[in-house]
């Protein structure tokens, strides 16, 4: 049985007025309008009678008011505490909640397959709070915003804004990015579950900032299969359950999803991404999804990998997008946002704002050139480019959309320095180049071996000649199932992953291909056996062919 609801709210305690204070200072947000009062540890009922436990942010005055649901699996500690307070302060009850099975939560966790009955059952809740004013919101990041999208299943008429930072939809195409295992985030995130309760707020920062070079050692071992339970820990049990699944059409992973939510909701929605976050791709997606049907709906994309976006930026944005949509009652309403989108362009350092993304651009192209060059022109004359990928001795991932460590923009001159890795490079530019939305790659490629990856990226090269890497892709080579195995030649287009980046005047434009990134991507074992159980690899050497009638090609939307 629920234990009974705490009566009295209590006061925040000192420490954390002067944290809020202190931050709402740094991050310029409006003036507080109240004190904040908390009720710690209130039980909500589930429809199958498991107990869910959230602590509930009240203003200490009025009511009642405009909610703002909050429901994460990392529990309601000082770090979560601290993002409830500045909306509590400004006029909203904030509801934390601990997802099932995490933090006092009844039942077993299970990666968001409960996540859309329990987010309505605690609507069902919220009714009958005397300070819930009828009017909801909902907010959070990562795992947080998939809750959002689970409740948006079937959205209850009471939601009328969400803000989502660097949240997926599908957890599925998360973990299979580019039809590969993402190895290194989906280890270092069932790691983080698996020992969060069993460590304190600081350690588990510790171990998470350090999880990329602590698991490392584990990520290198063959077979897969039965590695989270080499990390140790509560048990994961999803963690192989992933990996027999390689297949994303497999009915297993319906309920890993929430992407019917994307192409029904009216909600008015906030999305908060980074160029270098793990999710930015179904970041895109939404809005894209979102927009296309007239929703009212804002795309704010900054510099951030998925662990250092900046709340000096998102936390203002929100509370406006919330203030706009969820007007606290007695207060003007927000004016609305000028531009939907507002995107950082690396290399310039500097933010837009746009009608809309993509915005329209120019093709620019470039062709794959003899000695590494990255021309204007084709090359005249027919040529080739050979490496060799050996996946016992694979290509090292550097940087790029991972979850911590060495995430975001890195050097890649000494990945780049590798037998198994070509690059091919512009002069230095007379003008600068500004990329806004998805470049283009064609390579036309002879492989040895039909089971293969090839890895594509694109680096913004300084006069230093510090190789930057900008946004990249993944291409998986193998035979589709029932499809012979066929080696030979074939011409591979993608479109890497969107980026609003300026090469600076000085600065040369660089393709770098290799055939994989690990522990980024699982590696390609050469073999065709099952992702978890193969043990043994085969190497594979490509050649990639320039010039021709159809020749190898980068082409740039520019701006």
């Amino acid at each position: 049985m629920p234990r009974p609801h705490p009566t009295r709210p209590q006061p925040l305690p000192r420490p954390a007025r002067l944290a809020a204070a202190a931050l709402g200072r740094r991050w310029k947000l409006p003036a507080p309008q109240n004190r904040v009062q908390v009720l710690r540890g209130v039980d909500i009922a589930m429809r199958d009678g498991t107990t869910l436990r959230a602590d509930v942010y009240l203003p200490a005055t009025g009511g009642p008011h405009p909610t703002v649901l909050i429901r994460s699996p990392y529990g309601r500690g000082a770090g979560f505490a601290l993002s409830a307070v500045p909306y509590a302060e400004r006029g909203y009850a904030v509801v934390l909640q601990s997802v099932r099975g995490t933090f006092g939560s009844g039942g077993e966790f299970t990666p968001v397959v409960h996540e859309e009955h329990d987010g309505q059952d605690t609507v069902a809740w919220l009714r009958d709070q005397p300070w819930f004013d009828g009017r909801l919101g909902t907010l959070g990041p990562s795992y947080l915003g998939y809750t959002q999208w689970a409740l948006a299943l079937d959205p209850p008429p009471e939601l009328e804004a969400m803000v989502l930072h660097i949240g997926p939809h599908d957890l599925a195409q998360a973990g299979m990015i580019d039809g590969a295992f993402q190895l290194t985030n989906l280890a270092i995130w069932t790691d983080l579950i698996a020992h969060q309760e069993q460590v304190g707020f600081l350690r588990g920062l510790l171990r998470l900032t350090t999880a990329e070079r602590r698991l490392s050692p584990h990520l290198g071992e063959l077979p897969l299969q039965g590695l989270a339970e080499r990390f140790g820990g509560t048990p994961a049990p999803w963690f192989d359950e992933w990996l027999n699944h390689p297949d994303l059409t497999d009915p297993y992973w319906d309920r890993y999803r929430a992407t019917p939510a994307v192409h029904s909701s009216t909600v008015p929605t906030m999305l908060i991404g980074g160029w270098q976050d793990w999710f930015v791709e179904q970041t895109l997606y939404q809005y894209a999804a979102l927009r296309e049907r007239g929703v009212d709906v804002a795309l704010t994309l900054g510099p951030w990998a998925h662990l250092t976006i900046d709340p000096a930026v998102t936390t203002p944005e929100s509370l406006a997008w919330l203030n706009t949509h969820l007007p606290v009652d007695g207060a003007e309403p927000a004016p609305p946002r000028p531009e939907p989108v507002r995107v950082h362009v690396s290399g310039a350092r500097t933010w837009r704002t746009l009608p809309d993304w993509p915005p329209a651009t120019t093709d620019r192209t470039f062709h794959l050139a003899p000695d590494g060059r990255l021309a204007d022109d084709a090359p005249t004359q027919r040529g080739e480019t050979p490496f060799t990928y050996d996946p016992l001795d694979p290509t090292p991932s550097v940087g790029g959309r991972v979850l911590a460590g060495s995430a975001g923009q890195r050097d890649n001159r000494e990945l780049e320095a590798r037998d198994d890795v070509r690059t091919f490079t512009t002069p230095p530019l007379r003008q600068p180049v500004e990329v806004q939305g998805g470049a283009r790659v064609r390579l036309v490629v002879e492989s040895d071996n039909p089971y293969a990856d090839l890895f594509v990226r694109l680096c913004d090269v300084e006069p230093n000649g510090r190789s930057l890497n900008v946004t990249d892709r993944l291409v998986r080579l193998d035979p589709a199932p029932g499809e012979e195995p066929a080696a030979g030649q074939r011409t591979v287009e993608l479109t890497l992953v969107e980026t609003a980046h300026r090469f600076r005047a000085g600065h040369r434009i660089r393709l770098q291909v290799s055939g994989g990134a690990h522990p980024r991507y699982a590696r390609n074992l050469g073999t065709g056996e099952p992702l978890g159980e193969a043990t043994t690899g085969v190497p594979v050497t490509h050649r990639i062919c320039l010039g021709g009638p159809s020749p190898s090609s980068l082409t740039l939307p520019t701006g």
